[in-house]
């Protein structure tokens, strides 16, 4: 890991940490700072603001889990590492799912996964045609909206049970173009 990543790291520790007692939307940069032991001066060097370090954070995640869709692991094995990590994280996401400032992670996670989506299906097909895109984006909003919900209300199912609660849940339309990732 490099110096900067680390940096970010020792940012996102302390980010973690205060959620433990105090919401994501009350904590201030100034409290991640202190207890940080970095300075404002770095924190700014590196993020535009609190929601911006979540959402690094969550790239991260990202790329450890759904992002590996279609290379090494198939849309449920990409699903599973991506709520195991949820999971294993339990405290952070949920508070920061919980936010709802404009710049929260819920909406991060949409862009981040229609983006993904979006890429795939026009490796295989080219333009996406409206009926497909519409489906695309109904099903990324339900599934960021039952993701947002299962981390908020103690992630009672398994990361395996909600992965494949969310592929049951794809349209058939999509199934069909995503199924053999």
């Amino acid at each position: 890991m490099n110096e900067h990543d680390q940096t970010r790291y020792i940012f996102a520790k302390s980010l973690k940490d205060l959620m433990v007692n105090q919401s994501l939307d009350k904590m201030t940069v100034t409290d991640i700072v202190k207890h940080s032991g970095m300075t404002r001066q770095t924190f700014y060097r590196y993020f535009k603001d609190k929601y911006d370090l979540v959402n690094w954070y969550f790239e991260k995640l990202a790329d450890k889990s759904f992002r590996q869709i279609g290379n090494s692991s198939t849309l449920k094995e990409g699903l599973v590492k991506k709520f195991t990590f949820i999971f294993n994280d339990k405290v952070f996401f949920s508070q920061a799912f919980q936010s709802k400032d404009y710049n929260n992670v819920e909406h991060y996670d949409y862009q981040c996964i229609l983006e993904f989506y979006t890429h795939i299906i026009e490796k295989k097909i080219g333009t996406i045609p409206k009926d497909i895109l519409f489906l695309l984006e109904m099903y990324c909003h339900g599934s960021i909206t039952m993701t947002v919900n299962w981390a908020t209300t103690g992630m009672k199912e398994s990361p395996e049970v909600i992965a494949d609660l969310l592929i049951d849940a794809l349209p058939p339309k999509l199934k069909e173009l995503l199924s053999d990732l």
